[in-house]
């Protein structure tokens, strides 16, 4: 058995809900978690920027000898995940694929939503996963850049959170979406505001348990 430890990374502690996960499923694993608390929010950011720091901190974990990297962020997933499994010389998993299958096994009715940063909507990979799933789904993804600030804040479950969530929740209510993405680690957090907001009909999808199982079997 590799005794050396997983390595795992985010923008801040988004991640941390994904590193759960994995500490469910894998008791006996060792991981080291780095947040990069000085660059966040990685959102806002070009994906070039953003595909700089993945390679950047991808370089570190495995100069720490970690055994595998978990990309355990949806914006560095988007920016960066082809080009660290080609760089780096260890496995590297991200979070994105195992949410797009997880929203296609969900919904009912084929019209899936995705709430996630500007850099992950615009990089298109949910889509592409979702139409490779189900060519015939609905898909519309929504960017909603006040939401990771307003997470890591003082207040991350006031007033002014639920009233984001409700202005990012409202296109895809219109749009009659069943499932939705939630496409950044960080939204799980709050995942209590986002259920009260759309209500018990709309399942939310996110990847921590779904990525945990993918690391496992890695």
């Amino acid at each position: 058995m590799d005794g050396r430890a997983i390595g795992v990374f985010d923008s801040g502690t988004g991640g941390l809900t994904v590193l759960h996960e994995c500490l469910v499923t894998m008791p006996h694993e060792d991981f080291v978690y780095l947040g990069d608390h000085a660059r966040l929010p990685y959102g806002p950011r070009p994906l070039n920027e953003v595909r700089g720091f993945a390679l950047e901190i991808g370089r570190y974990l495995e100069r720490q000898d970690v055994k595998l990297v978990l990309v355990a962020c949806n914006t560095a997933t988007s920016a960066a995940l082809p080009q660290l499994q080609e760089e780096l010389s260890l496995p590297v998993v991200g979070v994105i694929q195992p949410e797009a299958h997880a929203a296609v096994q969900a919904s009912r009715n084929r019209k899936i939503g995705l709430l996630a940063t500007e850099a992950t909507v615009e990089a298109g990979r949910y889509g592409e996963f979702v139409a490779a799933l189900d060519a015939g789904a609905d898909f519309t993804a929504l960017a909603c850049p006040r939401l990771v600030p307003l997470i890591e804040g003082d207040d991350p479950f006031g007033a002014e959170l639920t009233a984001a969530v409700r202005e990012c929740a409202q296109p895809l209510k219109d749009a009659g979406v069943d499932t939705v993405i939630l496409g950044c680690t960080h939204y799980p957090l709050v995942r209590a505001v986002f259920q009260r907001v759309f209500g018990r009909g709309v399942t939310l999808v996110f990847s921590a348990e779904e990525t945990a199982r993918e690391v496992a079997e890695t």
